[in-house]
């Protein structure tokens, strides 16, 4: 059984009830900046086992009666057809899958704001789209001088332009498609409209990371740090917060360096600023449920030791510049992170060194460490999968769960009729192969029963693995990297 460092409900019932008391500070009504994932929250969950991808929609559905989302999308990122890496969609075709998903959670979505809008014809047809569907739009526009000049943001000139978007419910939880979609300007704005209609409201904001009440360069803020080198984010001492309590805690570069601004703004909207740091901001109440400290740092090792090894290969293909390799080990030193904690690296180079061919190692939940080789018919990865199934299931390594019968075939139509010049199959194709088996074969079929059971497993290949390897076994749960290296030289992979 996986170990737990996280209470989940615990962390439920905590921010939810934390973000009801932020509500009541303003009167009734409250702007929520939502940064990072409302769902499929996969980080955290990494970092702190026991934390649920979907904990944050799940506090939310505890404020149900309260809720109103606003989606905000940068017009600029609609023009330029901006894309989701993670998903491979485009940001406003993710905003409809978000309004999607919302609302299938009977959480009410009241509209979509579209900001720094000139005038883009990509924007326009957005709009028109949106339009159509029956979604509420609004336009927000670029203000001259914004972040930094004050006077012209805070007035007919700057939010005042923007338009009003129309809020029914206590707290407004605005979310985005990515980062740089406006959020935390359309609830600033939203703020400068109340007041001048003489309206109450407040803003806040929900970010996890970094978690403000760890230290410094506890595991888990630097693993923060290593999923965001691409970003230039830096954890860093608040020190707003220290000089007006005395106290320290963790937050990152870029709210550091905007409070003064921020502070300047609520001064010109409301009077006074009603937080006194960056750190006030926040809601966060993640690090007041971690239940088991070690067990979310070791995690946290093994995420930075996983992000290496894809900044190495994002160098390889192109995608990743030197320098967020060098930030990478930089934070592998401070961690006291190297390779030897995660014993599938050693025994896949092993299995390689002894086979002369590609191969691939996983460590199961009870700690052993299962090991695959590259063969005629299965490429690593296939191998690995099928030589972990029989491990959980208590099955002899030394029998065939497929026949040859049946995988023969499968190769001769990749090779044949499909255009494929290599054979083996890969993930996908074993596991069908597996299910087919498994209708006559009930070795097979307990084998297959064991596929719930790699959820959270963590596996290391000695060369780069096809997108479609990598994909299945990331929609089985597991965690993957691979050395920085091809199977074989060439220009195109795929």
């Amino acid at each position: 059984m996986a170990k737990i460092g996280f209470d989940n409900q615990q962390y439920i019932e905590t921010q939810s009830a934390r973000i009801r008391e932020r509500i009541g500070q303003f009167g009734g009504k409250l702007y929520l900046e939502f940064g990072g994932k409302l769902f499929d929250d996969f980080h955290a969950s990494r970092v702190l086992p026991g934390f649920e991808p979907d904990s944050k929609i799940r506090m939310l559905q505890q404020l149900r009666d309260d809720v109103e989302i606003v989606v905000t999308i940068c017009a600029g990122d609609i023009e330029k057809n901006k894309v989701r890496g993670d998903l491979g969609i485009s940001y406003d075709e993710d905003v409809l899958r978000l309004i999607d998903i919302f609302q299938g959670m009977d959480l009410y979505v009241g509209s979509v704001v579209i900001t720094r809008y000139s005038g883009q014809p990509a924007a326009d047809a957005f709009l028109k789209r949106l339009n159509a569907l029956g979604v509420k739009a609004y336009l927000h526009y670029p203000i001259p001088g914004y972040p930094h000049k004050v006077d012209v943001i805070v007035s007919d000139q700057g939010y005042g332009r923007n338009d009003y978007i129309e809020t029914s419910r206590p707290l407004v939880v605005v979310t985005a498609p990515g980062p740089g979609s406006g959020k935390m300007a359309a609830c600033l704005s939203q703020l400068y409209h109340e007041h001048k209609r003489g309206r109450k409201a407040g803003y806040a904001k929900f970010e996890t990371f970094p978690i403000w009440n760890l230290p410094l360069k506890h595991p888990v803020n630097l693993a923060y740090e290593a999923a965001t080198a691409d970003l230039n984010d830096v954890n860093m001492i608040d020190p707003f917060h220290l000089e007006a309590y005395g106290a320290t805690t963790v937050n990152y570069n870029r709210d550091v360096e905007v409070f003064p601004v921020l502070r300047t703004i609520f001064e010109s909207i409301l009077g006074e600023c009603p937080y006194k740091s960056p750190t006030d901001m926040g809601v966060n109440m993640a690090g007041s449920c971690i239940v088991d400290d070690e067990v979310c740092r070791e995690a946290s090792h093994m995420e930075i030791l996983r992000r290496y090894y894809a900044a190495l290969t994002g160098r390889l293909r192109g995608t990743v510049d030197d320098e967020i390799v060098y930030k990478l080990e930089l934070l592998m030193k401070q961690a006291g992170v190297t390779p030897a904690i995660f014993p599938a690296v050693a025994a896949s180079l092993a299995k390689e060194e002894a086979t002369g061919a590609p191969a691939g190692a996983l460590v199961l939940p009870d700690g052993r460490v299962i090991t695959g080789k590259t063969s005629d018919l299965l490429g690593a990865s296939a191998a690995l999968l099928l030589n972990a199934l029989k491990a959980l299931g208590g099955i002899d390594q030394d029998l065939d769960l497929i026949s040859n019968q049946v995988l023969e075939p499968i190769c001769r139509l990749k090779t044949g009729n499909l255009g494929n010049k290599n054979p083996r199959l890969h993930s996908d194709e074993v596991l069908i192969a597996l299910c087919v088996s498994a209708l006559t074969n009930p070795i097979a079929a307990m084998a297959q029963r064991q596929l719930e059971k790699l959820k959270g497993c963590g596996a290391h290949f000695t060369v780069v693995l096809s997108a479609v390897d990598e994909k299945l076994y990331r929609r089985l749960g597991m965690h993957v990297s691979c050395e920085a290296k091809y199977e074989r030289r060439r220009l195109y992979y795929r």
